[in-house]
């Protein structure tokens, strides 16, 4: 009898051996090889010859030069994966290790199969016994005294998970079935739980993945909405009055937003009680609308009612958490406090006329905007530690766990509120025209406006996210509360250039733009001149959003691309300079169409220097010769049985794909890859 090759992928062994490992609590934990979906690196012919399977050409000729100083050139079999020469290689060997164990089978019946159980029984075991055990790591934390198990374990992914209950012999497919069909419900209260904690510099996280949920969604539409509108009052009286109560009443509106965001993300109570809260904050939201329009003039008290109602019943709400949840109890008591604290300047700022008024507001409006930051640093006492060292000891022991944002689920809500907005704005642009070819000024100038709006949407979520090495957010504490603050005065500067834009477009002040080709409606609110402001509120609006752009860009850490025409900070400086050019423009006076067309023609030439900077020396910038495109792979997804395909391929069949289909009770989904 020849022998049988024991080792066909390095360090790894056949389910012949089985070594165990003492975990130090007197058990032994018995590892297998478990098939992972990785590809063998090496074949073992039935001749002892070793075969190098090599991922592509590269490192075919890679492997063949480390090779070649090791072993003889006559010696170096290698293959590429997927090949002929490979697959006849796993044929010939699959077929002699079959011939083998058949042979066995027959000479040794018994004993081949109660080895065959033995082992299947034990790599069973041995799976689950890893899984469910603690390993002997005790963590050098304070969780024993809120209830929670600091033993570390090693946990597998989900795909992996779901993939070796599907292979598994155990798996019941009609109780599979069955389970799927099941349903829960929504309870009016469920207790809550903290989806991800800071702990002595680790970041804790659920296993549950964090999905935006509907409502989340209904309140960016719902808010995007209600700023609309505080750009399109300013826009209607561009003076710094109006920019003065833009801001405020802005900033005002953005922390809604950012209230809801904190809760939702810090804390998973997924109930009624949770909708009702949502609810009942925008409906605060909606109140505080309603009031905005002369809040300076009459309806300050309720916009401020309004706006303190919901910051109190978010502060209400983090009290509540602070006692269901000792383990957050400090951090929920000191962030309802950075929320109560402004409210006396609030219910002050009513009874006090201007311009005193303004003493109270912009400091409230700083406390309720950065607040919540201060806290992080509170967090971090080691960046005063040597001032205080009392002091650091004490927030040491108390703000020992301290919630965090999950980062995924952040990143993706503020990315789905920027689109929002940019999408909002277009909105801005339509008008009806009242002729029968309407191709003139108006149509040129909300053409221009809507290329302004795609560019924003271009470099900020395909240029300036993509190849990212480390997002603001995961590259260090101060990169990300840039991050965080810099976005609102990046999407207030936009939709105050977006707003008086809008009034741009229906303004009659630039040659072919006659005004009885507007429909009725609309000619009422067409301008014959524009005012300053109204540039100084296009221009500034929009210089500062590219601005803010280029710092949320740098706060990031991008790839390195070697041969690049232009690294990043390059192209940042190009882009800073064009926000300055914008800004500037107001000063040279141009009517309405050569206003807006030359900011235009500005970030045409920002996308430009982006897209064409990013490439590299020596490649063609308008198309990829190497890219491949004409291929395509696709994979179905198809219930037929490993046997059937293994017997079709060793009998040369030809397998029927309708009649798999056939067996399909519903239809399933198709993968395609390029």
């Amino acid at each position: 009898m020849s022998s049988t090759p024991q080792t066909l992928v390095e360090g790894s062994s056949t389910g012949a051996t089985t070594p165990a490992i003492n975990n130090g609590h007197g058990q032994h934990h018995h590892h297998h090889l478990h098939h992972t979906g990785k590809r063998l690196r090496h074949i073992l012919r039935p001749d002892g010859k070793k075969v190098h399977v090599a991922g592509s050409p590269e490192e075919s000729n890679h492997l063949r030069k480390t090779l070649s100083t090791t072993e003889k050139d006559g010696d170096i079999d290698i293959v590429i994966h997927g090949s002929p020469e490979h697959i006849d290689a796993l044929r010939h060997t699959h077929q002699h290790h079959s011939e083998q164990h058949q042979r066995l089978k027959e000479e040794y019946p018994e004993i081949a199969a109660e080895f065959e159980r033995v082992i299947r029984e034990l790599d069973d075991l041995s799976r689950e016994l890893h899984m469910v055990s603690s390993h002997a790591v005790q963590l050098d934390a304070n969780f024993s005294k809120y209830g929670y198990s600091a033993h570390l374990r090693t946990i597998d992914s989900p795909n992996n998970s779901s993939a070796v209950s599907m292979n598994s012999e155990m798996f019941d497919k009609e109780t599979w079935d069955a389970e799927r069909k099941l349903g829960t419900t929504m309870r009016f209260y469920q207790k809550p739980i903290v989806r991800q904690y800071f702990h002595k510099g680790l970041l804790w996280r659920a296993r549950e993945a964090q999905e935006v949920a509907s409502y989340e969604l209904f309140i960016d539409l719902f808010y995007v909405g209600i700023i609309a509108i505080t750009g399109d009052t300013a826009a209607e009286h561009a003076t710094g009055k109006a920019l003065l109560h833009f801001c405020i009443t802005f900033i005002m509106g953005w922390k809604f937003w950012s209230d809801i965001s904190l809760l939702i993300s810090w804390f998973d109570c997924d109930d009624i009680l949770r909708r009702c809260s949502v609810l009942f904050i925008l409906t605060c939201l909606l109140g505080f609308t309603t009031n905005m329009a002369s809040a300076f003039d009459h309806t300050y008290t309720p916009l401020v009612a309004f706006y303190l109602a919901a910051r109190l019943f978010v502060a209400l709400s983090l009290v509540w958490y602070a006692y269901t949840i000792p383990m957050v109890r400090a951090p929920m008591l000191s962030t309802a406090l950075t929320i109560t604290l402004p409210a006396a300047l609030w219910i002050a700022s009513i009874h006090v006329e201007e311009p005193g008024k303004q003493a109270l507001i912009w400091p409230a409006l700083a406390l309720d905007t950065f607040g919540s930051s201060l806290l992080i640093f509170v967090h971090r006492p080691q960046i005063w530690d040597s001032h205080f060292p009392r002091f650091a000891a004490w927030t040491k022991s108390k703000f020992e766990f301290f919630p965090g944002a999950n980062i995924e689920h952040r990143i993706e809500r503020t990315g789905a509120f920027v689109t929002l907005v940019f999408g909002s704005c277009v909105l801005g642009l339509l008008y009806q025209s009242a002729v029968g070819f309407g191709i003139n000024a108006f149509f040129g100038k909300a053409v221009m406006g809507l290329i302004q709006a795609f560019i924003f949407n271009w470099i900020y979520f395909e240029i300036d996210s993509f190849n990212l090495h480390t997002h603001a957010i995961r590259r260090s504490v101060y990169s990300a509360l840039i991050w965080f603050s810099i976005h609102l005065p990046f999407i207030m500067s936009f939709v105050l250039s977006a707003s008086a834009l809008a009034v741009l477009v229906r303004a009659h002040d630039s040659p072919d733009s006659p005004v009885d080709s507007l429909y009725e409606t609309f000619i009422p609110r067409s301008e014959e001149h524009i005012t300053t402001g109204l540039r100084w509120f296009y221009c500034g609006g929009m210089g500062v959003s590219l601005l803010c752009m280029a710092i949320l860009a740098h706060t990031h850490v991008h790839k390195t691309i070697p041969n690049q025409r232009l690294f990043k900070n390059k192209r940042l400086l190009i882009r800073i300079l064009a926000s300055i050019a914008i800004i500037c423009l107001p000063v040279a006076h141009l009517d309405s169409l050569d206003l807006v067309g030359t900011v235009t023609g500005l970030l045409v030439f920002v996308l430009v220097v982006e897209l064409v900077g990013a490439s590299c020396t020596g490649e063609n910038v308008l198309w990829d010769t190497r890219c491949k495109r004409s291929r395509a792979r696709y994979e179905a997804r198809c219930a037929v049985r490993r046997e059937e395909l293994e017997k079709a391929e060793r009998e040369g069949q030809i397998v029927d794909v309708e009649e798999i289909a056939a067996r399909e009770k519903e239809e399933k989904g198709v993968v395609g890859t390029v």
